[in-house]
């Protein structure tokens, strides 16, 4: 009996240690294609909102990472060009009808909206998914825009007083989008001096 459970222990242990074996190597050989497939989506983000006229090399190599008014870790990806920051981008997050809706967001070195884009999101398909630039223009309504125009107060959407349009049947997710631009501009602000700073 003893025997027959220490065969049976040592079978499993082999078996164990070969599986982790197995999969130590399958990591090690996509380890590489996963990170470059992660660096393309990313730069692939970026390009939608970032214009490439504006960078000489990619953003990607000129990452800064700081930390937001509630304390949570920022990454940073600048556009710089003959040496000269001209614009950054990062994400933001904003709260719709069915959760989180992760957006990515540019600002130049002056305060104005470059571009911002949906990452992700689970709102209802058919109204709240119009944040969505395939599926509509509401979202390039943004560019331009800044802290001053409009003005901090008009920072809503027309329902609650603002200037911003809402979808009809869906206020909760145009609400949340532009009280995420509106502190993604508000992050700008407070950081703009070591956003905008030339790395030497």
């Amino acid at each position: 009996m003893k025997l027959g459970a220490s065969r049976h222990s040592i079978v499993l242990g082999l078996f164990c240690l070969g599986f982790g074996i197995l999969l130590a190597a399958t990591h090690g050989v996509t380890a590489g294609d996963i990170a470059s497939r992660a660096s393309e989506d990313r730069l692939n983000s970026l390009s939608q909102v970032l214009p490439a006229e504006l960078y000489d090399s990619s953003p990607l190599d000129h990452v800064l990472e700081l930390t937001d008014g509630e304390g949570k870790a920022v990454k940073v990806y600048r556009a710089e060009k003959a040496g000269q920051v001209t614009g950054v981008a990062y994400e933001i997050l904003g709260t719709g009808y069915a959760g989180e809706i992760r957006l990515m967001m540019a600002v130049d070195a002056a305060g104005r909206i470059l571009g911002v884009r949906v990452l992700a999101h689970k709102e209802t398909p058919g109204l709240g998914d119009k944040i969505e630039a395939k599926k509509g223009d509401w979202i390039l309504r943004f560019t331009g825009l800044s802290l001053g125009q409009p003005e901090e107060s008009h920072w809503k959407v027309k329902k609650d007083g603002g200037e911003f349009d809402q979808f009809a049947g869906a206020t909760i997710t145009p609400r949340g989008v532009v009280a995420a631009v509106r502190r993604g501009l508000e992050f700008f602000r407070a950081n703009q001096a070591q956003l905008t700073e030339v790395k030497s």
